[in-house]
């Protein structure tokens, strides 16, 4: 018995890293999976089925229930597909965890409008096309008059929170994943469907190289604070029924620590209780910047 039996699970990107480490937990919590990842490289290329694949064949090993997925999620039409298949082979779904993504590291200044293209699409549209057919089956079931405890999960990233150097594109497509899970949020409580975000820290091929010393693995009997597979319990939490009190939140995770992100809250302000002058708006702006919190630092900046 799992917290999260009966319960039918979509996790895109799962045939490696930590979506791979999301999909074999939530099997061993109950859940019947679908495995979706095209198999690509970092970058975006070279799809292959294999890695999905492997995740499936080592799940149904240990006795669980799970199916691959090749759809593609940042296209509109393939994602609704990949919800069908859930609700086709299980019977229904409960839950949509985004996790796909890509990355293409480069200076903003160096930056391509094909790489910006690439990374939004995959992290922008691969989060919101999923969701949105999961959204659409979870409101017929409500209007049809059945309970709906459904939830969305999110990944955003530390870089869409703090920003980080080197990822413009990322940082901005993971910052528009944690707006978009406050706007579902607000908007889909009232059917009985949850969205959260988290921004992990783990070992991945994403992290491994751009952070090679923080990601090193631990020593033999040594807690190893970057494995992926750290992540997935709070993931597995957030889907299962005793989370339903909780959503709109955006959740630090790295090694053992559970953490909670604060964002853009309002600050200081003043008002004149007229229109301003250009020449005086410099000394409210000082005043203002020297009341607020002071800024967390961008990652990689000096």
């Amino acid at each position: 018995m799992g917290i999260c039996d009966g319960r039918v699970v979509i996790i895109t990107g799962s045939g490696r890293g930590i979506g791979r480490e999301h999909a074999l937990e939530f099997a061993r919590q109950g859940a019947s999976v679908v495995v979706n990842d095209l198999g690509v490289a970092q970058d975006g290329s070279d799809p292959s089925d294999t890695p999905a694949q492997s995740v499936v064949d080592e799940i149904t090993a240990s006795g669980g229930s799970a199916i691959t997925s090749g759809h593609d999620v940042a296209d509109w039409g393939s994602a609704g597909e990949m919800v069908q298949l859930a609700i086709d082979t299980f019977g229904g779904l409960d839950v949509i965890v985004n996790n796909a993504g890509i990355v293409r590291d480069r200076m903003f200044v160096n930056s391509e409008q094909a790489e910006w293209e690439a990374v939004l699409r995959v992290h922008v549209l691969g989060h919101a096309a999923p969701a949105r057919h999961a959204a659409s089956y979870w409101r017929a079931k409500s209007k049809a008059g059945e309970t709906v405890d459904a939830r969305i999960i999110n990944t955003s990233s530390g870089a869409g929170l703090m920003g980080s150097i080197a990822q413009a594109a990322y940082s901005a497509a993971k910052g528009a994943i944690a707006s978009l899970t406050l706007v579902q949020a607000a908007e889909l409580g009232r059917i009985g469907v949850t969205a959260n975000a988290l921004a992990p820290a783990a070992r991945t091929r994403m992290t491994e190289e751009a952070f090679k010393d923080m990601m090193a693995e631990a020593e033999e009997g040594a807690f190893d604070a970057m494995d992926p597979a750290n992540v997935s319990p709070l993931v597995v939490w957030l889907g299962s029924a005793e989370s339903a009190a909780v959503t709109g939140r955006v959740f630090e995770v790295e090694g053992g620590i559970i953490g909670l992100a604060e964002g853009y809250n309002h600050g200081p302000r003043f008002d004149k209780g007229a229109r301003w002058d250009p020449a005086e708006v410099g000394a409210v702006v000082a005043d203002l910047i020297s009341e607020a919190a002071v800024p967390t630092p961008v990652y990689g900046a000096s």
